[in-house]
């Protein structure tokens, strides 16, 4: 299902605009106050679930007061696929969780599985404390029992990319949150 650069472009020429660029760092904003009063003084290891949390994580941090560890988990079940499959661990934290408070970011909720299972596993390594935060939280009632601490924006049930989520392996780039013509 690969596409080229050139129909990536034309994808985004179409799309429309859910969230401009600076409608996405207030929301940035807003996250940081939130997790600022949470977590100050807990020296938070944070992860980001690659590839999507990496931008959003980018943002976050630098607006992080605290000190903190940071370091990535990578799991899937898209692997460059529209629709998720089985859960796929491409790589586990290196640092010790047990004792930790652990803050897990990640670009969007779904239906939540891939979520669900990295929340799972740091709290089965012996996290104290696991919070959550995503950029974008999808509205649509086919969600795991998975809770999320921190949502920076909700979008209608719509095939969505930008700030790390992609379309077909691009788009991650996308100077907002935008859904995808017809969807």
């Amino acid at each position: 299902m690969s596409i080229t650069a050139e129909q990536a472009h034309a994808v985004l020429e179409e799309a429309e605009c859910l969230y401009s660029a600076d409608e996405v760092h207030e929301a940035f904003d807003r996250l940081a106050a939130q997790i600022n009063a949470k977590l100050e003084g807990t020296n938070p290891l944070v992860l980001c679930v690659m590839n999507g949390g990496l931008v959003p994580a980018g943002h976050l941090l630098t607006r992080l007061s605290f000190p903190l560890q940071f370091e990535y988990i990578h799991a899937t079940r898209y692997r460059g696929d529209l629709q998720g499959g089985e859960l796929h661990w491409r790589a586990k934290p290196v640092t010790q969780l047990a004792g930790r408070v652990v803050l897990v970011i990640d670009d969007i909720l779904d239906e939540g599985v891939t979520l669900a299972r990295i929340l799972a596993y740091c709290r089965e390594q012996g996290a104290d404390e696991v919070a959550s935060c995503v950029l974008v939280e999808k509205r649509h009632d086919r969600k795991v029992d998975v809770e999320v601490d921190f949502v920076g924006l909700e979008v209608e049930d719509r095939y969505v990319f930008g700030y790390g989520m992609d379309y077909k392996g691009y788009l991650r780039n996308a100077p907002g949150i935008f859904a995808i013509k017809g969807t």
